[in-house]
């Protein structure tokens, strides 16, 4: 079952601690790479957005090697619970 992309953003978090935009694009490649929204502004987008809704939160934040932005979220309850509502559990990423 491929989810939709934001829902898999979320779905992932709920299996690891934290990560930034890199690291869940690269999870996420191998099922959504060949998507034309599989870009990083889109997936920042995502991220920006399920923080928005209340699912996730702004864990930290620091220039990368290349002097880049990079933002670290995690997910909480309410993110939690989005995805166990939502999520079949046979899908559920779990760290």
């Amino acid at each position: 079952m491929l989810l939709p992309a934001r829902t898999a953003v979320l779905n992932y978090l709920y299996g690891v601690e934290s990560a930034d935009i890199k690291e869940i694009m690269e999870a996420l490649k191998p099922r959504y790479g060949n998507e034309r929204q599989f870009t990083k502004a889109r997936y920042l987008d995502h991220v920006m957005s399920l923080e928005a809704n209340g699912l996730l939160d702004l864990k930290s934040y620091k220039l990368d090697e290349a002097g880049e932005l990079s933002l670290r979220y995690a997910i909480n309850g309410d993110g939690k619970s989005t995805v166990e509502k939502y999520v079949p559990e046979k899908y559920r990423m779990c760290g």
